[in-house]
């Protein structure tokens, strides 16, 4: 004798493919969640979906997104942040607020009250995720006085989305996480002052840096034209064409060498030295308008100094004397500064020695000295 067959668990069943589709898809948003809370709060016919990003113990949430609701309100709430007594749940139980928090405490009453109206109902569902990293996600769904309470339905659909909304919660943190570091190496990069140019696999640009941006904008030996990228010399556009060619569907790009190039300017400017190093993606992305190659380019010999930014920072020095101490450390003398800053010499002369005031030299080798050492 067979078995029956098992039907899904109910409220499993009830979970909308619109509802995954926002919360799994809207991670690539502009305005990650917003999209996803909408539909919740639609799903479960609430006032506000609320999503709380913080670290145990803050003072302010390092995240809260409730779309729809009255500023006014948002404000309210995070006065009873550290307050909040619906925190520390069950971790990944859904629990209603009434169940959660003692209803019968008259010492708490008061507070009780305000801090449900700042909340913007008096029927709170919520639910807590906690992530190995330390960070957590609250959920909190609220309904005002117009529509019913929570029951026990309501719960279970939302008992259901939690292993959804856990595994979107991982995604978003490493989502953010690549970010994050990708931040760091492109900050790198940019104090290396080397352009960085990101080609599909029919040779259109897909990303640039700013200093690739400065460099295109120049149109001296390399273009952009439409999306394309042009060199200016005939063998090095033709290696590079050479490469996106053997950069196939059916290559592996971690078996090709990166090509190296060096271009002459019609400028008469420093040659660019250009590395074309392939991008080793998936297979399943190798063609087509997948990233193909990355081509970073520099001008050898070329000095950079440090960043007027970085010198005011560093030694709290005005605008105007961390332009002025930035063209002294990458060259210039008193007078050639004085004329690219658009000042007299006078000038110039007083906002040295106020920078020697700050930086504890006496002379303009010294400071010239002091900040190529201190600054990359």
């Amino acid at each position: 004798m067979t078995n029956p067959v098992q039907m899904d668990d109910p409220a499993e069943t009830l979970l909308p493919s619109s509802l995954l589709d926002a919360l799994y898809g809207g991670l690539l948003d502009a305005a990650p969640w917003e999209g996803f809370l909408r539909v919740l709060q639609a799903w479960l016919d609430s006032s506000y979906a609320t999503l709380i990003l913080t670290v145990p113990g803050a003072s302010t949430p390092g995240m809260w997104l409730t779309p729809g609701a009255d500023p006014q309100v948002a404000e309210d709430y995070l006065d009873f942040f550290t307050a909040d007594p619906f925190i520390g749940l069950p971790e990944g139980e859904v629990v209603l607020f009434a169940d959660f928090v003692d209803q019968t405490a008259k010492q708490n009453a008061e507070f009780r009250r305000a801090f449900l109206e700042a909340a913007g109902g008096d029927q709170i569902l919520g639910v807590d995720l906690r992530a190995t990293s330390g960070f957590e996600a609250r959920i909190r769904v609220t309904r005002d006085q117009s529509r019913p309470h929570f029951d026990r339905a309501a719960r279970d659909r939302l008992q259901a989305l939690v292993p959804h909304i856990r595994t979107a919660i991982r995604l978003y943190e490493r989502l953010a996480t690549i970010g994050t570091e990708q931040g760091v190496f492109q900050g790198a990069i940019e104090q290396m002052a080397v352009a960085t140019i990101i080609l599909d696999h029919g040779g259109r640009i897909l990303r640039t840096n700013a200093r690739a941006d400065l460099l295109l904008g120049q149109a001296d030996g390399i273009v952009r034209t439409g999306d394309r990228l042009v060199l200016g010399g005939r063998d090095e556009q033709k290696a590079l064409e050479t490469l996106l060619r053997t950069l196939g569907a059916e290559s592996d790009p971690r078996t090709v060498p990166p090509v190296r190039l060096r271009l002459e300017r019609p400028s008469g400017a420093r040659d660019l030295a250009i590395v074309g190093q392939p991008v080793a993606g998936p297979a399943f992305m190798r063609g087509g308008a997948a990233a193909a190659v990355a081509l970073f380019v520099s001008e050898p010999g070329a000095r950079t100094g440090p960043s007027p930014e970085a010198i005011r920072d560093l030694f709290q020095l005005t605008p105007a004397e961390a332009q002025l101490a930035a063209a002294l450390a990458n060259g210039a003398s008193l007078i050639d500064a004085a004329d690219r800053l658009g000042v007299t010499h006078n000038t110039v002369r007083g906002h040295l020695r106020a920078i020697f005031a700050k930086t504890g030299v006496r002379r303009q080798s010294q400071l010239v000295h002091l900040l190529n050492a201190r600054l990359p």
